[in-house]
């Protein structure tokens, strides 16, 4: 998945995060309200490390998953606006990133372990963290969940390759049949609907995002653009994601009731969109070009 790098490591291999299970409090480097047509952005970085934060998922409580970079690797947390950072982290992991956040505080996301393997991980609130990977295989992770639940993910072949599943709440997995070969599946919302994106490969510079709903695939693909990421989505139906334009830049967007909205930070050199909840209310990062690039988490709130 090349989400939380736009900016992070790609998402297909997720740049990831690490440190034991902490709380931890600060102010949040913010920058105030800029605005679009349509959002009115707040500009958040972990005081942990100011040049690096992505929110990546958001519940109906406001409660946000993400992660930064801290050296040797990323950290997870949840965050509770305005500036309560709390640190979440596998136990023992090298890298932990935090992905979605549902409304009972369940989470989900991936870990690096010491031997540099990826495990997808589940946390629900008050348990500890348990470990999900697909039986018989050593590269996974969770990106998505919803409120019953049912978490979505991938899982890599030892030759690369990626095929999206959806990890049941009784532990079982269905791997989705997406008619490419490769793809990830990135969020679900309550009714099942799972949205992705598919390719020729995990390296390819082409992919389309999709829907899978009541069994049926639709495919997500921004306007005159050929590369699409799908990456959350509500229970409205309503999707967002990113797209590259014919110039290489990374935009966020949201598809709503078949018509596509173009999501930028104003002054940003590359916008992602990872989430949004029931309110409209979306999370991504964007990257600054008055900070040195530095990638800087967001949180849109929608213009009335």
């Amino acid at each position: 998945m090349r989400i939380r790098q736009t900016a992070a490591a790609t998402i297909g291999a997720f740049a990831l995060t690490a440190s034991l299970l902490a709380a931890n409090t600060g102010a949040v480097a913010a920058e105030g309200l800029d605005r679009d047509d349509h959002f009115s952005f707040q500009k958040i970085a972990d005081p942990a490390d100011v040049t690096f934060t992505q929110l990546l998922g958001i519940n109906d409580h406001g409660l946000i998953a993400g992660y930064h970079t801290n050296t040797p690797g990323n950290k997870g947390f949840t965050l509770k606006l305005p500036d309560t950072f709390t640190d979440e982290n596998f136990p023992n992991s090298a890298q932990t990133q935090v992905v979605g956040i549902d409304n009972n505080d369940t989470t989900v996301g991936f870990y690096i372990d010491t031997g540099g393997v990826n495990h997808g991980f589940l946390k629900q609130n008050g348990k500890d963290a348990v470990t999900v990977d697909l039986p018989g295989t050593t590269f996974n992770q969770l990106l998505g969940v919803n409120n019953n639940a049912q978490a979505a993910g991938y899982y890599q072949e030892a030759a690369g390759l990626q095929h999206g599943y959806v990890h049941e709440k009784d532990g079982s997995f269905l791997v989705l049949n997406i008619p490419t070969p490769s793809s990830q599946a990135t969020g679900i919302n309550d009714e099942g609907d799972v949205v992705g994106f598919m390719q020729s490969s995990p390296t390819a510079t082409t992919a389309d995002g999709f829907l899978l709903h009541n069994g049926e695939l639709k495919k997500i693909a921004f306007p005159k653009s050929s590369f699409t990421q799908a990456l959350g989505i509500n229970n409205h139906g309503d999707v967002v994601g990113d797209y590259t334009d014919a110039n290489g830049t990374m935009h966020g967007f949201e598809y709503r009731d078949g018509s596509y909205l173009s999501v930028d930070v104003p002054g940003a050199s590359a916008t992602t969109v990872n989430g949004i909840n029931n309110d409209g209310r979306i999370v991504g990062f964007f990257q600054d070009p008055n900070q040195n690039n530095n990638t800087i988490g967001l949180v849109g709130e929608p213009r009335s």
